[in-house]
């Protein structure tokens, strides 16, 4: 873990960890994130729905999208903003920083 500014950087798993094309949820000094993984690329967004209090790392990922849907109601949330693309959610979920160092990936908390 770093610090710089307030901000803390705190790995959360192996590249490896997170297959293509799916989300797992990590639990981290009180944030709950669901970091998904599309190729080569990493995402991490706030892991509770804003429409009801469900785990979006239970749900799938849409690469062609960059999206990752709630298994329950099926609202789907922009990996890159939080923002979601469908109802029932009309809120954003938190979107967080990723860095990628050598073959561990960690996110920037605020």
């Amino acid at each position: 873990m770093s610090t710089a500014g307030g901000a803390r950087t705190v790995v959360l798993c192996q590249r490896d960890d997170v297959p293509d094309g799916e989300a797992r949820r990590f639990d981290v000094e009180g944030h709950r994130i669901a970091l998904a993984r599309i190729d080569d690329d990493f995402y991490a967004i706030g892991d509770q729905c804003s429409h009801q209090n469900y785990s979006l790392a239970d749900g799938w990922v849409w690469p062609d999208e960059c999206a990752l849907e709630c298994p329950q109601h099926s609202s789907s949330f922009d990996l890159r903003t939080g923002r979601p693309n469908c109802f029932p959610a009309t809120q954003p979920v938190p979107v967080y920083e990723i860095r990628t160092q050598d073959d561990g990936v960690a996110v920037v908390l605020p």
